[in-house]
């Protein structure tokens, strides 16, 4: 969803957090980043970030960190910083077909790693930064909003997604919860059941006013 976007990543310095595959990264390279860096906890997440930059040609201007979140880029500012982070509300329980749930488990509301991300956003953003988060649409998004307007930014829902959830995390899924959102965010066809994932756009109120004018006109 990057390319909705384009002039965002066109020579800026952008951070993933919680990067895990690198693929956003790897986006950010296509549209002509100057610099990529990424952080993850996992040392698997960094290591296939590495590798799918190297071999898309990424891996000079590239700097993959193991780390929680922004401790290893404290002090650092970017132009553009991207997260898909943990936003499944379910507590980390083990492993499920080989890998860490730490990957898709938020706390029982999803929100436990976006809030920390949000609280430290406008810290790590240069001057005119931006930011593309993917939120999870079990929580309403005035909570984003709210979090970042002390800094002056403003949050817009520039895409809205599908996402495959198996039976194994509908059973983690508080039960509260699981009841209220089925057939409004979260969508069962017979055996499948597919979450809605919110594509979260946070910047300056000039910088998103400019781009709605850009994507109406």
């Amino acid at each position: 969803r990057m390319q909705l976007w384009p002039a965002w990543g066109r020579g800026a310095s952008v951070l993933d957090v919680g990067g895990g595959s690198g693929r956003l990264l790897a986006a950010a390279g296509d549209l002509g980043a100057a610099t990529l860096t990424g952080v993850d906890v996992e040392p698997d997440a960094v290591a296939a970030s590495q590798a799918l930059l190297r071999k898309l040609g990424h891996g000079g201007r590239s700097d993959i960190i193991q780390g929680d979140m922004f401790a290893p880029v404290k002090g650092r500012r970017f132009d553009l910083i991207v997260a898909n982070l943990p936003h499944f509300p379910m507590a980390e329980v083990g492993a499920e077909e080989g890998r860490h749930l730490s990957w898709s488990a938020g706390g029982h509301n999803g929100r436990v790693l976006l809030d920390r991300l949000l609280a430290a956003l406008s810290v790590h953003l240069s001057s005119h930064g931006r930011a593309l988060v993917a939120h999870t649409a079990f929580v309403d998004v005035e909570a984003p909003r709210a979090a970042v307007r002390c800094a002056g930014l403003v949050v817009a829902v520039t895409d809205t997604v599908l996402v495959p959830v198996s039976p194994a995390k509908l059973e983690l899924m508080p039960p509260d919860l699981l009841a209220r959102e089925t057939g409004k965010t979260l969508h069962r066809y017979g055996p499948h059941a597919l979450a809605e994932v919110l594509v979260v756009a946070i910047s300056s109120e000039a910088d998103n006013a400019a781009h709605n004018g850009s994507v109406q006109g």
